[in-house]
This record gives structure tokens, sequence and C-alpha cells, in this order.
């Protein structure tokens, strides 16, 4: 496999510049050597799912067996697709309105019950395909075609949100940082249980970050992914623009910022709600039959 077998045949249309074109070069590369590794992923075993938004047509870009969702629900078809086949590698990619507005309740039962599954979120803070309306990262005072005289609200702060859900993998990417990003979304995906990756984005059309953000991004170090106060230290550093007054000394850290082992969904399933061993084929099968049996 070369990164060039991931790629499609189809017209890109994102805009030049976009973010999206380092993000999706980083995925190929990762997936390509995962496909190449000591215990190799099958290109077949590998599964994603998008949901609606700019982010969405990476399933035109990327040969790998795919499934458009509606707006907000990557993460209950992710899941579905995962319970019916462990075997599968699936990794959900969705806009930040697509994950932290329309989708935000399925996202946190996702981090809550650990399931096994890779979330790459193209957190570009504004609705985008739509033309440039706010979303629930863009900081107060965003002038988009819904808030011409500037947004009232303030941000959410998605990790911070994740960790106290339960999530066991968060991380904080940069479009215009490749291979930090290529090095963050194969720790995602290696990882077992719930993995989100928060990409910076950038949306050079609508919100262009460029410089907000190569002032102020800096790559963690000497930090402890496994003491969740440390990692709950390092998400409050910034709080995507919402504070007054001091947002121009903010930092942004990028990195893995939390990372902890813990039972999968799939494996409490298994195992009959409570458990935490790993799940036979034969368990799988058994389970199947009981499901059918009872008409569930």
């Amino acid at each position: 496999m070369t990164a060039h077998n991931f790629e499609t045949s189809a017209t890109n249309t994102w805009c030049p510049g976009c973010g999206n074109f380092p993000l999706l070069n980083a995925v190929k590369t990762v997936l390509k050597e995962l496909s190449e590794g000591e215990s190799p992923t099958r290109p077949e075993n590998l599964v994603m799912v998008a949901g609606i938004g700019c982010h969405g047509k990476i399933a035109d870009y990327l040969n790998i067996n795919s499934f458009y969702s509606i707006h907000g629900r990557v993460l209950p078809v992710a899941t579905g697709i995962k319970l019916a086949n462990p075997d599968l590698e699936v990794i959900g990619f969705a806009g930040d309105g697509d994950a932290y507005g329309e989708g935000l309740e399925h996202l946190i039962f996702a981090a809550k019950r650990n399931v096994d599954i890779t979330v790459i979120v193209h957190n570009n803070r504004v609705y985008s395909l739509t033309t440039g309306q706010f979303s629930p990262t863009s900081p107060p005072g965003f002038p988009g075609r819904s808030t011409p005289a500037g947004s009232p609200e303030v941000p959410l702060n998605p990790l911070e949100l994740l960790l106290a859900s339960g999530a066991t993998f968060l991380a904080r990417g940069f479009s215009s940082q490749p291979e930090q990003m290529k090095e963050i979304i194969r720790e995602a995906i290696n990882h077992r249980g719930f993995a989100l990756v928060d990409i910076l984005q950038v949306c050079v059309t609508f919100y262009n970050l460029h410089k907000y953000y190569a002032e102020r991004v800096y790559t963690v170090e000497d930090h402890d992914p496994g003491d969740y106060f440390q990692a709950l230290q390092k998400i409050r550093e910034w709080d995507y623009g919402a504070s007054s007054g001091g947002e121009e000394q903010e930092k942004i850290p990028l990195g893995i910022l939390y990372k902890k082992e813990a039972p999968t969904f799939g494996q409490r399933l298994s195992a009959g709600g409570g458990g935490s061993k790993s799940a036979t084929p034969a368990d799988r099968e058994a389970l199947i039959e009981k499901i059918l049996a009872n008409n569930i």
C-alpha cells in the first residue's frame, strides 16, 4: 500500500488553502503506515463515518469503506458499526458544528461509554459549508452571516466537557503542523477506547485564523497525559476566546493532553454489562442469538 492507494478519482472542491488538505494527507499517511505495521490493519477493515459540512467531503477523497451520516449523527453510526463488527477500525470525521452542536449529546455518550472509535473533529470554528454562520466554538463577537453584529455567545471548551464525560484519549492538533497531526492521529487510532482529536483546521474563506494560531500554539512538554488534573489544567489554558481582556496572551497547547486505559463499551457489553473481559467471536454470536431470541 502507498498513500496514493488511499486516493480517489473524485475532484477535490475544497477551497485553495483549506486546512482540510494537510489533514487529509496526514490521515492517508497514517493509514498507509497502519497497513504496513507489525500487526497490519487491512484496508478493507477500515471504515470511516462522515457528517455534514466541508469536512464530510473527505468521504469522497479517501479510498476506504465509508458511510455518510446526517448532520450530527456521526457517533451513533460509528458506534453501531463498531459494535456490530469489533474487528473493524472505525474513524469518525466531524466538523465543530456537526460534533459540538447538533451531535453533542451523541459525543458525550460515546465518551461516557468509552466506545472504541476514533473521532477527528475538523474544528474551523465556523459553519463554512453554509457560508459563515457562528458555531459552538466561535468566540464572542464573531461577525458571521447569522450574527452580523457579532455573536453574543461564549464558546464551548469541548475537550473539558469530554474529559468530564469520560473520554480516555483527548488531543489537539493544528492543520499547519502536519507532522504532529500524523503523530497524534496515529496514537488516537491505536488507542483502545474513545479517542477524540480536535484539529484546529483553518478555514481561509470564512474565518482565517492562521496568524492567530501561529502566534499562540505550542507543543506540550513535561506533561503527564495520564494525570487527570494535569490534563484539565492544560485543557483550560485556552478557552476558545471566551475570556475578556487577556485574550491576546492566551497560549494554545497542542499534543496528547489526556490518555488512560479503561474497559471499552464493547468489552463491558460482551461481559454482560459490567465486566471488562474481551469478547470472543463465540461470545458475540451468543449475544446476537440472545438478542434475536428476545426480539430486542
